[in-house]
Parts: C-alpha cells; structure tokens; sequence
C-alpha cells in the first residue's frame, strides 16, 4: 500500500487553541512528536503543557499529573505514590519551614508549668521551716518545751528518714496524689522541728546572719545554673564519689574533735551541697541539659532542692558559731 491510499485524518481541535498539525496523524499524546510510542508501558505520568495551556490529550495511557487517576490503559508503575493535590494548583511548593511545629512549643510550656510547681512547693517548704527555727529561737517556751520531751527528737528524727526513704525510692509514692503531699508533708514536718531544736544551740544573731547568708548564695547560685552554658547534669558520678569521701570524713571527724576540723568539716559541706544545688537546678530546667527530671517529678525536684538548701544553711550556721567559740 502506497502513501497517497492512506486515509487523511482531520485536524485536531484543542479546545482552547487551536494547533494545526499540517495533516498526518496527530502526534501521540505524552510522547511529544509523531512515530510510535516506545515499547512497554510509559514511565510515570507525561508532563505538562507549556504556556499555562491546558495539556494535550494523551489518550488511553491516562490523565495528566494532578487530573486524577488514569482511566483505564496502563497502570501506574509499581512503587510510584502518587502526592496528594495541593490546594495552591499547579507547581505550588509546600514549605516544610511553614508547617506548625507545636511540639517543641508543648514542651517548653510543659517544663514551665513543671518549674512554677516546683518552687511553689519549695516555698511553702522553706517558710515552713524557717518559721519553726524563728519560733525555737525566739520562744522560749518552745525551747523548754523541746528540753523537756527528747524523745520528740528521735520521733521526728525517725519520720524524716523513713518519709525521705520512702519517697526516693519509691516511684509510686512521689508520684500519686495525695500520698505524694502526705509524705512530703510529713518529711517537712520533722525536718523543721530538727531543723528548730538544732539552732538552739546558737545565738538569735548568728542565725539570722547564716539565713541572710544562705538567701544570697542561693539566689546567686540558682541564677548562675540558669545562665551558665556549662552542662552540671553530667557531674552526677563526680557528686556521688565526692559524697562518699564526705560521709567518711565526717565519721572520722566525729573522734576528732576541734575547731579547725569543724570549719574544714563544715567548709567542705556547704561547697558540696552548693554544687549539688546548681545540679538539681539544671536537672529541673531540662532544655539543652544532657540529662533532666521527667515533670511528673515534681515532689522528688522539690525534695533535692529542699535538701540543697537546709544543708547549706546548717554549714553555713556550724562555720559561723565555730568561728566566734
């Protein structure tokens, strides 16, 4: 069969513009010129027309990218996904920098509401201690009250280890409400009252200068933990070993006794527990801090500050009554 005995095909009319193909076939869809198509199925979807135009038909291989799925003829390739249409129409580009990030925002928030709990519940510890040693100070009859019944010291003495106990070794305890305020209610308690019959011992002067004293090194110390880029959370092994050695040199200075050793004793222990203190400030902050307390830790975040800052009270009251015997 010759050229001239094949049947001409009329010229296609695009329904927006109109292409004149010169007579012939008209050209493939998605294949971008005439012959015919390549061998097996068509890799992804053809692409799209040029100027803005609506694309060309492409025949029984499917729709355009974006048109919905192909209707009928091949199928899409194995392991293609096709995206979801996006809502700014074609060539719209999602920025990933535009989707909302709530996550890190939920956790700051988090750890804000975890910190204002904290110190609430510190305050209320701390007013209540320092108005048990102002009234044991203060009051005599509270003195003689406390000379006259001993053994009220060795039953608050027995309630703030076991509650203490209880509560760092326990998860359950320092976790579910109400327990976790019974105990912690408990434990402030008799460290109070501990607290109170301890600074008997000392003039009304000297404890009003170690409390004064207590409230700057403590202001300072916390604002240093909150400021400092240094990282204190990875000091924990460092802490514990430098523990231990204090535990034992305090047996050991208990046999020898003396005003030099008492101050060294005493120096060693309020330079101990201010480290401690900037610790346990870093561990509640949480942040860029290697290691952090989980907020459900809110009554064990408030014990360790608690303790940081009753100990250095008492070191900072032993050096000062040691320095004026």
């Amino acid at each position: 069969m010759s050229w001239q005995s094949v049947p001409q095909y009329p010229q296609y009319q695009d329904p927006n513009q109109q292409y004149n193909y010169g007579g012939g076939y008209p050209p493939q869809g998605g294949y971008g010129g005439g012959g015919y198509p390549p061998q097996g199925p068509p890799q992804g979807y053809p692409p799209y027309a040029q100027g803005g135009a609506q694309p060309y038909p492409q025949g029984p291989y499917g729709q355009p990218y974006g048109q919905g799925p192909p209707p009928g003829g091949y199928a899409p390739q194995p392991g293609f996904i096709q995206p979801p249409p996006s809502a700014g129409g074609y060539g719209a580009y999602d920025d990933p920098e535009s989707q909302p990030k709530n996550f890190s925002f939920d956790d700051q928030s988090i750890r804000r509401g975890f910190i204002r709990k904290v110190y609430l519940i510190l305050m209320g510890q701390l007013l209540v201690t320092f108005g048990a040693v102002a009234l044991f100070v203060f009051h005599q009859g509270t003195q003689n009250f406390a000379k006259r019944n001993l053994w009220l010291f060795w039953v608050a003495l027995g309630v703030m280890l076991v509650t203490m106990l209880c509560m760092a070794c326990c998860e359950s305890v320092r976790r579910q409400t109400p327990t976790n305020f019974i105990f912690l209610g408990l434990f402030t308690a008799a460290q109070s009252f501990l607290m109170g019959v301890s600074a008997t011992r000392y003039a009304p002067s000297e404890v009003l200068l170690a409390v004064g004293i207590t409230a700057a090194v403590c202001l300072a110390l916390t604002l240093f933990a909150w400021q400092t880029k240094y990282d204190f959370t990875m000091m924990g092994g460092v802490l514990i070993a430098c523990m231990v050695v204090f535990l034992i040199f305090g047996i050991v200075a208990m046999f020898m006794k003396g005003k030099i050793i008492t101050l060294v004793y005493a120096s060693i222990g309020a330079l101990l527990f201010s480290v401690y203190l900037i610790y346990d400030t870093q561990l509640m902050m949480g942040g860029e801090h290697k290691y952090s307390i989980s907020p459900e830790e809110y009554i064990f975040a408030a014990l360790n500050l608690y303790l940081d800052i009753i100990n250095i009270f008492m070191y900072i009251l032993t050096i000062i009554g040691a320095s004026r015997d």
